[in-house]
């Protein structure tokens, strides 16, 4: 499985050459199967570049795993290009809402006039919405066989997903936006850890420093610090920080990875900062 990261930013997508070397596209990565339609987790700004990278010659055909409905995780669904032409269609797995509105709804009102020039139902490829929460299931790789996605509700501001996908003995665990305890504190949920336990490569929020945390300790997210601790207490392999804050530039990013690269090699993890354009192969 090749995973490639479009879109590592979290809140809001930025721009400046303070944030090249990272990316500011927000959240969209990639999962290469051969011989099946892509994995798309979550359809943030990045996922623009990602419809650039699509192969021409067929409609694309492809599955999202979207985390939760928040704009950043969300707003690059219209300008998905492939999704412009007849026959496209994505299968878009998304947390069941906990006040019981369908999720078909809510990116119906939100991709309609006078939010968006035009109705998400007029544009000509399809988007079949498939309502999910503590759940296990299967998607149709084809000659690839199937591939099995585990979804467990985890701590954030409403109704969000982790996802789990396996595939020929190899395993990604996505948990993009993370709320660790609010006292700072070291604990996860079992779903959380059920997610994570032994698995290859581990994509994890890591929005914040500590003194962010101290301010912002019911805004959703974690620290670097957390994300280095679940991914060594589930014994994960590997550690992409993801979610990068808007206001971290290359250079402080670059200090956090460093410092989480080294306190994770003594806990047998290897540790890395998602970057757009990037790839690992699992």
């Amino acid at each position: 499985m090749t995973v490639s990261f479009h879109g590592v930013r979290g809140s809001t997508p930025c721009h400046g050459r303070e944030i090249m070397g990272y990316g500011g596209n927000t959240s969209c990565v990639s999962l290469d199967i051969p011989g099946a339609d892509p994995i798309v987790f979550d359809l943030g700004t990045g996922l623009r570049y990602f419809g650039r990278a699509v192969r021409g010659g067929r409609p694309f055909r492809g599955t999202s795993l979207v985390s939760h409905l928040h704009w950043d995780h969300i707003q690059g669904l219209p300008f998905f290009t492939p999704l412009l032409s007849d026959g496209a269609h994505i299968t878009m797995y998304a947390p069941r809402q906990a006040d019981g509105t369908s999720v078909a709804d809510i990116f119906a009102d939100m991709i309609r006039p006078p939010l968006f020039p035009v109705d998400l139902m007029t544009l000509p490829g399809t988007v079949e919405f498939r309502e999910v929460c503590n759940d296990e299931f299967e998607i149709d790789g084809g000659p690839a066989g199937p591939i099995s996605v585990m979804s467990r509700t985890i701590p954030h501001i409403g109704r969000t997903l982790g996802y789990r996908v396996e595939w020929n003995g190899g395993s990604v665990a996505y948990l993009s936006d993370h709320q660790m305890p609010s006292d700072g504190s070291f604990a996860a949920e079992d779903g959380a850890l059920e997610l994570c336990r032994d698995v290859d490569l581990l994509i994890h929020d890591a929005q914040y420093t500590n003194d962010e945390f101290a301010v912002k300790r019911d805004w959703g997210h974690c620290t670097v610090d957390y994300a280095v601790w679940i991914a060594a207490e589930a014994e994960a392999r590997q550690l992409a920080l993801f979610h990068h804050d808007p206001t971290h530039d290359d250079d402080v990013l670059d200090g956090l990875v460093r410092g989480a690269a080294e306190v994770g090699a003594e806990q047998g993890v290897r540790v890395f900062g998602a970057r757009e354009g990037s790839c690992v192969i699992v």
